[in-house]
């Protein structure tokens, strides 16, 4: 027997590409859109990439910096989908869409705590 396929399944080859592409600008605007936390967390990423492109350190460890920035971010778009997905399915509370979206609030925090870590050794190291 054969799975059932989503009419939404992606295309191949190149249209699977500009496809993609799309869906990814798309996902950018409506997160930019209707989520302030990653807002929030892309002026920072901005403003922490110029930081680290102008600090006096090695170019592995700006792209280090710059990385850990950028996981923050995705992982808050992780949390922003859960999220999403929880309030589609039903907006009235239950003990499991609470737990999905503190999983994922816990998953930003993680990131954010790496970053910081990460920043405070680089940082350390090179002025201490």
């Amino acid at each position: 027997m054969t799975e059932p396929v989503s009419e939404f399944k992606s295309k191949s080859g190149l249209k699977r590409i500009v496809a993609a592409t799309g869906y990814s600008i798309d996902g950018f605007k409506s997160a930019w859109a209707s989520e302030h936390a990653f807002r929030q967390e892309l002026f920072l990423v901005v403003i922490g990439t110029v930081i680290a492109l102008l600090l006096p350190i090695s170019s592995f460890q700006k792209l280090f910096l710059v990385a850990v920035l950028v996981l923050v971010l995705i992982v808050e778009l992780i949390n922003s989908a859960i999220e999403a997905v929880v309030d589609r399915v039903s907006l009235e509370r239950h003990p499991l869409s609470k737990n999905a979206k503190d999983f994922g609030s816990a998953a930003v925090m993680l990131a954010v705590m790496i970053a910081v870590a990460s920043w405070a050794v680089v940082l350390f190291n090179r002025f201490y």
